[in-house]
């Protein structure tokens, strides 16, 4: 299975953490990378593009769920959400104070 793991956080929070800290972080997030999972941090900009009704409304800003903004992304296939949270638990969102969202996939083709 594929799960898409969103991942909120804040550039004060990453400060919090100790240099250690920070590279057993990232060191996770090269682990998930050598398993062959696409793992990305993103732009703090945010294009949101809306066509309710046939209406297209394209805004600029970020609309924020946990208070933080989308830090980055992966997609990672695993057995189960317990894989997938073992994953992630000790990537940098979730060890500086942020927010990990894992969704499951469906139909991705693969």
């Amino acid at each position: 299975m594929k799960y898409l793991c969103l991942a909120y956080g804040d550039e004060a929070g990453w400060n919090a953490l100790s240099e250690k800290e920070r590279k057993d972080a990232l060191a996770q997030d090269k682990v998930i990378q050598e398993r062959g999972n696409l793992v990305s941090a993103v732009q703090p900009s945010v294009t949101a593009v809306r066509n309710w009704d046939n209406n297209l409304q394209v805004t600029e800003g970020i609309e924020e769920t946990h208070g933080l903004p989308l830090a980055g992304f992966s997609i990672i296939e695993a057995a189960n959400v317990e894989e997938v949270i073992d994953l992630v638990a000790d990537t940098p969102c979730a060890r500086a104070n942020g927010v990990i969202e894992i969704r499951q996939l469906w139909n991705t083709g693969s």
